[in-house]
């Protein structure tokens, strides 16, 4: 291993814990001060390492910007998989995850229930952007001039007599689900189907995809499903743990 590059590598990890003089850091790595210098100045120039007043150095903006990198590189779908499982197997019902791309809502991973009773869907199909608890999700998640703008894009097509039809009833649902944290479809996209979803946040504390429980009437009531939010905000919290994020007093 390259001397410089472990020592380079120590002092990065020292100064993830806040941060230090050159004297503290020519001490972590027990090497004189010009040497530890010469490695800050080189990881300055990359932006690894900058000055903090005049004796302190701390990490740089490139550390960041490369883990964000790597983050955004890393599957959702893979990363949420245990979750979504556990989901699926502590309840027993459907559980659907699906991300927003290029102005539609698609479905990008599915768990069937144990149950005899099926609901049809598939991944890779599209979720209509009014009627499905997924989409309302990752809508309500938008800046307001964005949901503005996807309300007036859409064809409100009544697909069952619980049906959003109207942009200023869709705004307004939107608004309930960001205030609450999870949205509701009670059977707005199918008759005698209720579905509940919550959000799955990336290390910034994006809405990166969605992930729902999706019941049909015969099997539980609407009341029944909703008891089972709790539930189902315990596993996006876990699915949002596994993409990174913390806590919105790091990522805001």
């Amino acid at each position: 291993m390259s001397q410089s590059l472990d020592r380079a590598l120590v002092l990065l990890n020292e100064l993830a814990n806040g941060p230090r003089t050159l004297d503290q850091l020519a001490e972590r790595v027990s090497v004189h001060k010009s040497t530890v210098l010469r490695l800050l100045r080189t990881l300055e120039s990359h932006r690894f390492v900058q000055r903090s007043g005049v004796r302190y150095y701390r990490l740089g903006t490139s550390l960041f910007e490369l883990a964000f990198q790597a983050l955004d590189e890393r599957d959702v779908r893979r990363s949420v998989e245990p979750a979504l499982r556990a989901l699926n197997a502590e309840t027993g019902h459907t559980v659907h995850l699906a991300s927003y791309e290029d102005g539609e809502v698609i479905y990008i991973d599915k768990y069937e229930s144990r149950h005899n009773v099926r609901m049809y869907s598939r991944i890779g199909r599209r979720a209509p952007l009014h009627c499905t608890a997924v989409a309302k999700v990752l809508v309500a998640a938008m800046p307001q001039d964005q949901r503005d703008a996807v309300a007036r894009s859409i064809t409100y097509e009544k697909m069952t007599p619980n049906t959003i039809t109207t942009p200023r009833e869709y705004l307004a649902e939107l608004a309930r689900v960001a205030e609450r944290g999870y949205a509701v479809d009670s059977e707005e996209h199918e008759e005698h189907i209720h579905c509940v979803a919550a959000p799955v946040r990336d290390a910034r504390g994006v809405v990166v995809a969605a992930m729902s429980l999706s019941v049909p009437q015969v099997l539980l009531d609407l009341d029944g499903l909703l008891a089972l939010v709790p539930t189902l905000l315990d596993a996006s919290a876990q699915a949002s743990a596994e993409c990174g994020f913390t806590g919105f007093g790091r990522s805001n």
